[in-house]
């Protein structure tokens, strides 16, 4: 029996607006479908704001496929550091979003995905992760665009 493959995708980006603004509107999953173009709807499970444990069900579609998931917080630094986990389907994955301060009004940014597909899904590893990287790269663009406003 093959080993599926690990899925691993790491994008960043520098927005101009200080840590703590960035931080609060993008580690609201409420504020996702604003941003991510594949997620259409989030619901919140447990009461906002978001804390360790707190539970979110999203609706989203990737590769032409409709995907309903339940991401629960794991790990929470305010400011810092958030990280989601989701178990269900046939991909079970893992999202952290980072943020550092570049200077007093411009803050880094990253994104990661990372996950083990199971099933026919891990032989697809590849194609997932390439599509991962292209559509986190627009994600974190139309962040960046929503958050700095028009030039």
């Amino acid at each position: 029996m093959a080993v599926a493959s690990e899925v691993d995708v790491l994008t960043e980006t520098v927005i101009g607006r200080p840590v703590a603004e960035v931080a609060a509107y993008a580690g609201d999953p409420s504020n996702a479908p604003e941003w991510y173009v594949n997620i259409a709807s989030v619901e919140w499970e447990t009461p906002p704001p978001v804390a360790v444990g707190s539970r979110m069900a999203f609706v989203a579609s990737f590769l032409g496929r409709r995907l309903a998931y339940t991401y629960e917080v794991v790990e929470l630094v305010p400011g810092e550091r958030l990280v989601m986990r989701t178990a269900q389907g046939p991909f079970p994955m893992e999202t952290t979003y980072t943020w550092q301060a570049v200077d007093d009004d411009a803050t880094r940014m990253t994104l990661r995905n990372r996950g083990r597909p199971l099933g026919f899904a891990g032989i697809a590893a590849p194609v997932m992760a390439a599509a991962m990287r292209r559509a986190n790269r627009k994600d974190l663009a139309a962040l960046r665009n929503r958050l700095e406003g028009p030039r």
